[in-house]
């Protein structure tokens, strides 16, 4: 499928969506829109294994039969369903009855039946409790079928259930909806509800272009960046994840066998269940991927929470766009927190630094945490500068690479990422300034392409470069007070040209000498036709 079809299907997704939630806000629809496009590709994926399966045996339908060929052959042989599902649940990882496939409910929506509904919530039911060998427990707990924004009563909210069903079987029909343009699909929606939903969407959305740069660094050897890319990934982890885009961007770049599992963890329920049904719509199985609903900077995943070093988890890759300058509550007791007690706790006004030596605390030693973070972690005072202090002495910050201004959907205030390391071979800090360097757009600046590829590029082989990038020495930050303020390192301002005063007066008497002679010659036609004379 090409861009141009992706762009076109994600556009035809995203009027029906603009066209039928009615009074119903953006932020609630999605939620729906999501929910309908993950149970069709859960559906096509199903059949199309299926139809492997049962080989000749698959029922072949003529047109005017509208039943699934899967509702077919169940109804055909009974006896041989629990034999078929206990294949499926070995290859696929999950099951999903005939009745409850997309094109059974399509069906249920074009001919308007009014059981829809009810089979629509069985559906959701059947696959958060059963179709998966791990248990999806709420995985469409936002999605309240029965809710007046959908109609007031039964009749008024199947109607329009069957309007926003029929609507979407008819969108997708006119695409090839193979795992990765439906996966596509899901990520163009995600991004168009961010969009619209101004500073809520920092909940739950990194901007594609900025995931790529973090799953960039974070997939290049740790220690000898310019060696290339790693082979394998046994772990990554994103502790504030929202719809899971920054872990699939990784995985992407390592290729579907390259990552042994991710880990990710959401304090939003919402944005929670977006990321699981994000990952299986992109391919990863459930046994791939493990997701935690909770508080990252009180840690409540008793898994993290593990004292026996041996057994305490840590990660390869650590990858992370936290909420910024996040206010919390800071407590004696998290003041004893293994991830703190050697740095202190951040400030009450913003939590920033906490998010940071959580995610750091769960890095293997020679892993690699690439981290989003709002500048003022560079250079403000107090608590804050006396944690940068101590990753600094610790030879721990890596790299620092400010962004341009206004690329979030949630914010305009300019960015930075920190790459940080438990052991790194250089005794310097690589400060990269890439703010000037974008193209600007309407709503939201963007990286191009060849943006991105500078600063990975600049990032592998530490390179430096006038008003771009610098290595500076760990004497030189000491002296600075250990203020990592970019500009301090990096000046964009270039030199003023310098003015040759003596041509500019040559070049000012020779014009002047050029008017005069043509004045004079203009005066010559005047005199001869008699009229007045320039002065």
């Amino acid at each position: 499928m090409t861009e141009l079809d992706q762009r076109q299907l994600g556009n035809t997704l995203w009027g029906i969506a603009d066209q039928l939630r009615g009074a119903m806000n953006a932020d609630d629809f999605r939620d729906y829109m999501l929910s309908f496009l993950f149970l069709r590709y859960l559906s096509d994926n199903y059949e199309t294994a299926a139809q492997r399966e049962l080989g000749p045996d698959y029922p072949k339908l003529d047109a005017g039969n509208r039943s699934t060929p899967l509702a077919v052959w169940y109804a055909q042989n009974p006896d041989d369903t629990a034999e078929f599902e206990k294949q499926m649940r070995r290859k696929m990882h999950y099951v999903i009855q005939p009745v409850y496939l997309w094109g059974s409910i399509a069906e249920m929506a074009r001919t308007q039946d009014r059981e829809l509904l009810h089979t629509l919530q069985n559906a959701f039911d059947y696959i958060e409790n059963e179709s998966f060998a791990s248990t999806f427990g709420g995985l469409f707990s936002e999605i309240n079928l029965n809710s007046e924004k959908l109609g007031k009563g039964y009749e008024a909210r199947n109607a329009k259930l069957c309007t926003i069903i029929k609507a979407i079987a008819e969108g997708l029909a006119q695409f090839s909806t193979d795992k990765d343009t439906l996966g596509d699909a899901y990520e163009y929606l995600i991004g168009q509800f961010a969009a619209g939903s101004g500073k809520k969407a920092g909940e739950f959305y990194t901007p594609q272009q900025i995931s790529s740069i973090l799953s960039g660094i974070v997939t290049l050897d740790s220690q000898e960046p310019a060696t290339g890319k790693k082979k394998q990934l046994e772990s990554v982890f994103d502790f504030a994840c929202g719809s899971g885009s920054l872990l699939l961007n990784v995985r992407h770049r390592m290729g579907a066998h390259g990552i042994g599992k991710i880990y990710g963890q959401e304090k939003n329920i919402t944005t929670y269940n977006l990321a699981r049904m994000n990952m299986l719509l992109h391919g990863v199985k459930d046994s791939e991927f493990e997701m935690y609903h909770g508080d990252t900077l009180t840690n409540d995943w008793d898994w993290l929470r593990e004292m026996n070093p041996a057994r305490s988890p840590k990660f390869d890759a650590v990858v992370a766009n936290p909420p910024f300058s996040y206010r919390w509550e800071p407590s004696e007791a998290l003041g004893e927190d293994m991830r703190f007690k050697n740095y202190g706790l951040a400030p009450k006004s913003a939590a920033d630094f906490a998010f940071l030596l959580h995610g750091f605390h769960y890095l293997k030693p020679e892993g690699v945490m690439a981290i989003i973070l709002p500048h003022g972690v560079l250079f403000r005072g107090g608590a804050e500068e006396r944690i940068r202090t101590k990753l600094l002495k610790d030879g721990n910050i890596d790299t620092v690479i400010g962004l341009p201004a206004n690329l979030f959907f949630s914010t305009g205030i300019p960015v930075c990422i920190l790459v940080l390391k438990k052991c790194k071979k250089p005794d310097d800090v690589l400060f990269i300034n890439a703010a000037e360097q974008f193209e600007k757009g309407k709503r939201q600046n963007r990286l191009r392409p060849e943006d991105i590829d500078k600063i990975l590029e600049t990032y592998q082989y530490r390179r430096e470069e006038e008003r771009y990038s610098m290595r500076v020495s760990m004497e030189r930050i000491e002296k600075e007070g250990y203020n990592l303020n970019i500009s301090r390192y990096i000046s964009t301002a270039r030199a003023e040209e310098e003015i040759d005063l003596q041509a500019v007066n040559e070049e000012l008497l020779s014009l002047d000498r050029k008017i005069k002679t043509a004045t004079a010659r203009h005066n010559e036609f005047l005199k001869e036709l008699g009229l007045t004379l320039l002065p």
